[in-house]
């Protein structure tokens, strides 16, 4: 439970504008607020809540935060030192579009009570201090992120695991075995075929309209919407916003998730960003396009290849660098690696290009120096945002410092190379316990500035070994099929 909190907020708190704190009570005066959800993200990456009775918020909320136990959140504090602060952050205000009562919400930076600084396990607050680092380089003053997640709709989905078995079945009117089932109000025979999703109209493509209010949903809740569509896949969708600030992103990127959920779970559908739910189809990226501004001017423009700078090279140098390490926060799950597969279409080839989706990184095509960026297509939509983008900035931050170039560009199809040529291009890595392993021995990049520290990597990957640990030893039905009579 929640209870109000008397620390000072220290210096490397969040000091709020009483405009941004005013805004906050015309909100709930102008639509009568009796609920105000306090919102916060644990290591996962899943969003966590607890719920403040409106007369309970005051000016002083914004300073002093609220008091709350954090021994229940893998990856925090032991049970002998769990109180900590929820402290709410105003420009985040926003009215919750599915609860019954009127409700706001405010995200939660998480704050240290014993010293008032921000908890150096918190993601926000490593995404906010990754935007601080940068400004202290003097290599720009704003990165900009633009994730594009993938997501999975079913009408149904059952599963379990036990000592002896290990199920799972998801049932989807666009989905696999559709075309032989009985519906009340018939089968009519329209769906995609698989990897046929892209992009034929309805019949065909069945959920349009749940797409266009999960969209309208995410602008009601202040994302920057722009576009929606099918995917590739049977049952597979995406949702379009514009890019924002880093911490912004990642903050959109958590409504995103929750728009999508609820929007479906009211059709009475049920809504997945697991990477790869479906065998022999395609599975769900989040393709995260990142660049770096000064002063109100891209430095990500310039002469070199594909009209990149020296500086935008460098940076995906220095995500090439460290993918593999980067690996364990952008493809934070066992399932991750069931699509970053060799030989398939996912971008496992740690090569840049501006034409070739093959590649993990691509330069998209832009005609202004405004709109050069880089497209980092490894990631998945099951990463934590704050510190799958942080950790993203980092390495790239670290490539300009020390001037790593990625090499010559790859235009070629890469999925076409020959064996002996193909060998000598380096890939993502290849399991969760591949991506842990490497951040173990690579996570140096992370600690300058103190945006990671060492303390919170370790609690990150034990929380992460034990989902390797339980992966692991868990029999595969498959492995029956392959092995029970060998």
């Amino acid at each position: 439970m929640a209870k109000k909190a008397q620390a000072p907020a220290a210096a490397s708190t969040p000091s709020h504008s009483a405009k941004a704190i005013a805004k906050v009570f015309d909100i709930i005066k102008e639509n009568a607020v009796e609920m105000v959800d306090l919102r916060f993200t644990d290591p996962r990456g899943k969003w966590h809540h607890t719920t403040q009775y409106v007369t309970t918020i005051e000016e002083d909320t914004f300073r002093e935060g609220f008091m709350f136990d954090g021994s229940s959140i893998a990856g925090w504090k032991a049970i002998n030192e769990s109180d900590m602060i929820l402290l709410p952050d105003p420009t985040t205000a926003v009215m919750d579009p599915f609860s019954a009562k009127p409700q706001l919400i405010l995200i939660c930076d998480i704050v240290e009570p014993s010293t008032g600084q921000f908890y150096n396990r918190d993601p926000r607050a490593t995404a906010k201090l990754a935007e601080q680092y940068l400004q202290s380089t003097g290599l720009g003053d704003t990165a900009f992120f633009g994730p594009e997640a993938e997501f999975f709709i079913f009408d149904s989905v059952r599963f379990g695991t036990g000592p002896n078995f290990g199920t799972y079945e998801l049932e989807s009117i666009e989905g696999p075995g559709a075309s032989l089932k009985d519906y009340p109000e018939g089968n009519m025979g329209h769906r995609p075929g698989v990897k046929g999703g892209y992009f034929p109209v309805a019949p065909v493509d069945s959920e349009g309209d749940l797409r266009a209010e999960m969209l309208t949903t995410m602008g009601e809740m202040g994302l920057p919407i722009e576009k929606h569509h099918h995917e590739v896949a049977q049952s597979q969708h995406e949702l379009g916003t514009k890019f924002d600030t880093l911490v912004r992103s990642a903050d959109f990127m958590q409504i995103y998730k929750y728009c999508v959920h609820n929007v479906a779970h009211s059709y009475g559908k049920t809504a997945t960003f697991m990477p790869k739910p479906i065998y022999g189809d395609n599975g769900s990226g989040m393709h995260v396009h990142q660049s770096i501004w000064r002063d109100g001017k891209p430095t990500f423009g310039g002469n070199g290849y594909a009209d990149l700078s020296d500086e935008a090279l460098y940076y995906i140098g220095g995500i090439i660098k460290h993918a593999k390490a980067l690996n364990a926060f952008t493809n934070p799950s066992t399932n991750s690696y069931k699509r970053l597969i060799p030989g398939f279409e996912a971008p496992v080839l740690l090569a840049y290009s501006a034409r070739n989706r093959s590649a993990s990184c691509r330069i998209p095509y832009a005609t202004s120096p405004k709109a050069k960026r880089v497209e980092v297509r490894f990631p998945d939509p099951t990463a934590n945002p704050y510190l799958a983008f942080a950790a993203m900035l980092m390495a790239g931050l670290d490539g300009i410092k020390n001037k790593i170039h990625p090499g010559d560009a790859m235009d070629k199809d890469l999925y076409d190379l020959p064996p002996e040529e193909l060998k000598q291009i380096p890939t993502v890595a290849g399991s969760l316990r591949e991506a842990l392993t490497a951040l173990e021995a690579d996570y140096e990049f992370l600690l300058a500035g103190d945006v990671f520290t060492k303390d919170q990597i370790e609690s990150y990957c034990a929380v992460k070994w034990e989902e390797v640990y339980k992966f692991e030893h868990t029999p595969h039905p498959a492995e029956f099929e392959m092995y029970y009579s060998v």
